[in-house]
């Protein structure tokens, strides 16, 4: 039998060389599956049963085991370098933010909501953003064990570098990662189709209608609502999409990820994307499969939202509802949500 004081004495010391952000992770980590079990027993239990699809629970929290042992690793080449970036940035600050004054926790708020912002456009937008981000909507189902299905792979893309100019403004690389950390805090409970139209709340802040639109494969409800929190910024370049009376949402990638595999679906779409820079033949070709948006081909026939809608008009006489999904079947690269 193993030494339980041994195995405690391991545990005890691996805990204690955790610094913040980990401990931050571990126990929002912790709490988002209790909770989102629980909603997943109350689903089930409501409807009869049936309908929650537990394996995609599990799916889910095996992927937060891989997170686990990629966080244990070095940083990656792209994060390694982000991450300086933005210290070296907050070296040459153009001035400090006050954090011990109301305004300055203001000013921290709408600006790390400005760049998340960006950051979640570009997740969408830009393929090497979505390689990563596109774990996050493989989830056939709308609901809380969405919001901590994110990717393994976050070291390799680098996003932080969005916050980067955040510190340019006087704001510590610390406060920075608490405040991104806060805002995907709050956009846990948006993850629920169980919560109806908030009234006035609707196109001010992110609530469920507003971010199960961002979630949906619909092709009039794409590449919308990006805001974390709010949707000032949303408003303001004009991706802010309110949720239709009547139209049925099918969530997910617009091709539905059927697979239960931790690895594959935190992989797939950097797999895709090795397989088209194998037939790389131009710089353009390189550009545009690596930076362009999702479903880009350098023939011009790939599947991107645009397309995506002049063939639904096409189709259907309308740029709207879920493409057939024999669209798909000619090439990997068609994925998006």
């Amino acid at each position: 039998m193993p030494d339980v004081a041994q195995l405690s004495s391991t545990l005890t010391a691996a805990l204690a060389r955790l610094d913040v952000v980990q401990w931050m992770m571990v126990v929002l980590g912790l709490s988002a599956v209790g909770v989102t079990a629980l909603e997943g027993w109350w689903i089930g239990r409501r409807a009869a049963g049936g309908v929650y699809d537990w394996r995609a629970f599990w799916t889910t929290v095996r992927i937060n085991l891989w997170r686990v042992v990629v966080e244990a690793l070095p940083m990656g080449v792209v994060l390694g370098a982000s991450l300086p970036f933005g210290a070296w940035m907050y070296e040459h600050r153009l001035w400090t933010v006050p954090m011990d004054t109301a305004w300055g926790w203001v000013a921290m708020f709408f600006t790390t909501e400005f760049f998340y912002y960006w950051l979640h456009r570009a997740g969408h937008r830009v393929r090497w953003y979505w390689a990563s981000h596109q774990v996050h909507h493989s989830g056939n189902q709308y609901n809380l064990a969405a919001a901590f299905r994110q990717s393994i792979t976050g070291k390799v893309s680098g996003g932080f570098v969005f916050f980067a100019p955040q510190c340019l403004l006087g704001f510590s690389p610390e406060a920075v990662l608490l405040s991104y950390g806060l805002n995907l805090v709050y956009q846990f409970w948006i993850h629920t189709d169980m919560v109806d139209q908030l009234g006035w709340m609707e196109g001010i802040f992110n609530t469920p209608s507003a971010h199960r639109v961002h979630h949906a494969a619909n092709v009039e409800y794409l590449d919308c609502n990006y805001g974390g929190t709010i949707m000032l910024f949303d408003r303001l370049f004009g991706t802010y999409v309110p949720e239709r009376e009547g139209v049925v949402i099918r969530y997910g990638l617009v091709k539905p990820q059927t697979s239960y595999t931790a690895i594959r679906i935190c992989l797939a779409e950097w797999l895709a994307m090795g397989r088209d820079l194998l037939t790389v033949r131009s710089p353009r070709a390189l550009w545009g499969h690596l930076f362009g948006p999702p479903g880009w081909s350098p023939d011009g026939k790939g599947l991107t939202t645009d397309a995506l809608r002049a063939r639904m008009q096409a189709l259907t006489g309308e740029p709207a509802g879920v493409p057939p999904e024999d669209w798909f079947e000619a090439g990997a690269t068609a994925r998006r949500a």
